[in-house]
C-alpha cells in the first residue's frame, strides 16, 4: 500500500507561499524582502482558488511562488543584506560605547552589493536590455530634475544626470531620434536603436515639488537597478561606435551650466566628435583660411590643365563600365511569375534599399547647414538635443549657460528661436528667421522642413499634432493632418511627373504583326458568343418556335429573374461567413458587437 497523501500538503497548496512565511524563511526584514523582490523581478501571484491555497481560509493575503523563494535562498545579494544587518548592529554598538576608532574602521569596511550579475540574468542579450530601457530612461530623467532631499540622495541625482547626458550624446551622434511630442506631462521622445523603438518622457525643467505621499524607498530600489542597466547599455552603445566610455567632462563648463556642451566625446584614437557639430570661430580663422586660399589659387591653373586630361580618359572608361553594369542589372534581375499583392510578398531590390537609405539620410540631416540661436526664454535643454540630433549647429544666450560657440550678432545664424515679442531697443537682424520653438518639433514630426508661415513672432501657432497617433479611415482626422498629407502627396506627384517626363521622351517600339492580330481575351470572347448563339438556335428548334420568339421569351424571363437575382458574394465574404458559422455563440455575439461599433464609428466620421 502506498503512502497516504494528507490533505492540503500537495497540489496548489505546495506551489504557493505567503509573504510572512517567505520573510521568515529568508530571515530578513520586510523592507529588505521588498527590495530583493524588486531587484530579482519577483512579483506576487494570484492563485486560482484562494480557499484551497489558504487551507480553508479566505483572508486577504499576499502569495508568491514557492519556487521563486527557493531561488532567493542562493542569491548573493541576500548574503550582502544579512551582512549589512550585522554591520548596522556592530556600528550602533560601537557608537553607544563611544569607541570612535572602532566605528571609523567599521564605516570603512561597510558591505556593498553589486547588481551586475542580476542584469546579466534578467537580460541575456543586448536586444532584451534595449526593449526594457524605456522605463529606465523615464525614471532617470525624472530623478535628474528632482532636488536632493533627505529622501533623495544627491549622488543619485548626479548619476542620473550623467547617464542621461551620455545617452543623449549617443542619440545625437548616431542620429537615432525619430519623433518628438510636447505634452502636458513632459516631452516625449522616440529613438530607433538597433531596430528597437525606445520611447521615454522628460519632465519640464521647472522647480519640482517633492510629494510626501510617495514611497521613495521603493522608487530608489528601482532606480538602483535602472542605473546599473543604463550603465551597461551606454557602455555597449559607445563601444559599438568605437567611442571612449565614460566620456570626459569639462569641470569648468559643467560648473557654468553648459549641459551637453560640457562633455567631450572621443573615439578610441583620440579624435573629438563633437567638434564637427559645433560651428568654428570666424574671426582669425577666416583670415588665415583666406590667405591660404589665395596662395593656392596662384598655382591652380597648371593643376587644372593636368587634371582635365586625366578626367577625359577616366570619364570615357566610366561610361563604358556603367553601360555594361546597367545592362547586366536589367537582364540579370529575376521577375516574379505572379504580381505581389501584399508588402510581405514584395521582393526587396537594391533600388528599394537605396531609396529607403536616401530618405533616411535626408531625414537625419533636415537641419544640416542651418545655424540656430536660442534665446534665453526657450527650453535649451530640449532644443539643443533635438537640433544637434538632426545635424544643426546651435548657439545660445550666455544667461542660459556657458560654452556657447555662437554670439547673437554672428552673421552665420539662419534661424533665431524666440518665444516672446522682441523688446524695444533689441536689434532685429534681417538675414535670419525669427521662429517659435514649435516649428522645430513640427519639422521633425513631418520629416521635412515645413513652411514658416504661422510660426513667426506673435502669430497664432497651428495645433501640435502627436506623431504617435496613426490616423485611420474610420477615425477623425484633423484638418492640419490632412493638409500635411496633401503636401506630401503633392511632393510625391511632382517627383513622379518628373520621372514620367523622362520616360515619355523615349520612343516605344511597336511590332508590325501586332496590328493584324487580336488580343487573346477578345478572341476568346468572340468564340464564346458564337457557341452561345448556336446553343440558343438549338433550344428554339427543340421548343418548336421561331428564333425571334425564343429570344423575346428569354428577355422577359431575364427581367423577372433579375429582380430576384442577388449579387454573388466575393470569396473573402464567403470565407468570413464560413468562419462565423464555425464560431461559438459567444464569439459570434462578440464579433457582431465589434462590427456594429465599427459601423457606428464610420457613420460618425462620414
Amino acid at each position: 500500500m502506498g503512502k497516504k497523501i494528507k490533505k492540503r500538503e500537495k497540489g496548489a497548496v505546495s506551489n504557493y507561499i505567503t509573504r510572512n512565511q517567505a520573510v521568515k524563511k529568508l530571515q530578513i526584514s520586510l523592507a529588505q524582502f521588498r527590495r530583493l523582490c524588486i531587484l530579482k523581478g519577483i512579483y506576487p501571484r494570484e492563485p486560482k482558488n484562494k480557499k484551497k491555497v489558504g487551507k480553508g481560509s479566505t483572508a486577504p493575503r499576499t502569495y508568491y511562488y514557492r519556487k521563486d523563494i527557493q531561488f532567493l535562498l542562493h542569491e548573493p545579494v541576500l548574503f550582502k543584506l544579512r551582512e549589512q544587518k550585522i554591520f548596522a548592529k556592530k556600528l550602533s554598538k560601537a557608537i553607544a560605547k563611544r569607541e570612535w576608532a572602532q566605528a571609523k574602521n567599521l564605516e570603512e569596511t561597510r558591505p556593498e552589493y553589486s547588481l551586475d550579475h542580476i542584469i546579466r540574468e534578467r537580460y541575456p542579450t543586448f536586444i532584451d536590455a534595449l526593449r526594457d530601457v524605456d522605463d529606465a530612461l523615464s525614471m532617470a530623467f525624472l530623478f535628474a530634475t528632482l532636488p536632493a532631499t533627505d529622501k533623495i540622495k544627491g549622488e543619485h541625482v548626479r548619476k542620473c544626470q550623467t547617464l542621461c547626458a551620455e545617452f543623449q550624446h549617443y542619440v545625437m551622434i548616431s542620429r537615432s531620434l525619430k519623433k518628438v511630442f510636447l505634452s502636458i506631462k513632459g516631452i516625449y521622445y522616440q529613438a530607433e536603436i538597433k531596430g528597437q523603438e525606445i520611447t521615454w518622457i522628460v519632465p519640464y525643467q521647472f522647480s519640482q515639488h517633492v510629494p510626501t505621499d510617495v514611497d521613495f524607498r521603493v522608487m530608489t530600489t528601482f532606480l538602483e537597478l535602472y542605473e546599473t542597466l543604463l550603465g551597461f547599455v551606454n557602455f555597449k552603445l559607445y563601444s559599438d561606435l568605437n567611442l571612449v566610455y565614460p566620456p570626459k567632462i569639462d569641470e569648468e563648463k559643467d560648473a557654468g551650466a553648459a549641459g551637453l556642451a560640457a562633455f567631450r566625446i572621443e573615439t578610441t584614437d583620440g579624435r573629438d566628435l563633437l567638434s564637427s557639430l559645433e560651428p568654428k570661430p570666424s574671426a582669425r580663422v577666416a583670415k588665415s583660411q583666406k590667405q591660404q586660399t589665395e596662395k593656392r589659387l596662384a598655382t591652380l591653373g597648371d593643376k587644372i590643365a593636368e587634371i582635365n586630361d586625366d578626367m577625359e580618359d577616366d570619364e570615357a572608361d566610366a561610361e563604358i563600365a556603367d553601360a555594361g553594369v546597367e545592362d547586366d542589372a536589367v537582364t540579370d534581375l529575376p521577375e516574379p511569375s505572379v504580381a505581389p499583392t501584399t508588402m510581405e510578398e514584395t521582393v526587396p531590390t537594391l533600388q528599394s534599399y537605396l531609396a529607403l537609405h536616401t530618405d533616411l539620410t535626408a531625414f537625419q540631416n533636415i537641419f544640416k547647414g542651418c545655424v540656430f540661436y536660442l534665446s534665453r526664454e526657450v527650453p535649451r535643454y530640449s532644443l539643443e538635443f533635438v537640433l544637434k540630433a538632426f545635424g544643426a549647429q546651435v548657439g545660445w544666450d550666455a544667461t542660459s549657460g556657458s560654452g556657447s560657440p555662437l554670439l547673437e550678432s554672428d552673421t552665420r545664424i539662419t534661424h533665431h528661436i524666440v518665444d516672446r515679442p522682441l523688446v524695444e531697443g533689441q536689434v532685429r537682424y534681417e538675414r535670419r528667421e525669427y521662429l517659435q520653438p514649435q516649428w522645430v518639433y513640427d519639422c521633425i514630426n513631418a520629416r521635412r522642413l515645413v513652411k514658416t508661415a504661422g510660426y513667426h513672432i506673435g502669430e497664432q501657432l497651428p495645433p501640435h499634432l502627436s506623431p504617435f497617433v496613426k490616423f485611420t479611415d474610420d477615425a477623425y482626422v484633423p484638418q492640419e493632418a490632412l493638409a500635411l498629407q496633401q503636401d506630401d502627396a503633392m511632393e510625391v506627384d511632382a517627383t513622379e511627373d518628373a520621372a514620367a517626363e523622362g520616360t515619355d521622351d523615349e520612343e516605344e517600339e511597336v511590332p508590325e504583326d501586332s496590328e493584324d492580330e487580336l488580343p487573346d481575351d477578345l478572341a476568346k470572347d468572340s468564340e464564346d458568343e458564337e457557341e452561345a448563339l448556336h446553343a440558343a438556335e438549338l433550344a428554339a428548334e427543340a421548343a418548336g418556335i421561331s428564333f425571334s420568339e425564343y429570344l423575346a421569351q428569354q428577355q422577359e424571363s431575364g427581367k423577372t429573374a433579375g429582380k430576384r437575382k442577388r449579387t454573388k458574394p466575393s470569396p473573402e465574404e464567403e470565407q468570413r461567413e464560413l468562419a462565423k458559422m464555425m464560431m461559438s455563440k459567444k464569439d459570434r455575439h462578440l464579433l457582431n458587437k465589434i462590427e456594429f461599433g465599427q459601423k457606428r464609428k464610420q457613420e460618425q466620421v462620414s
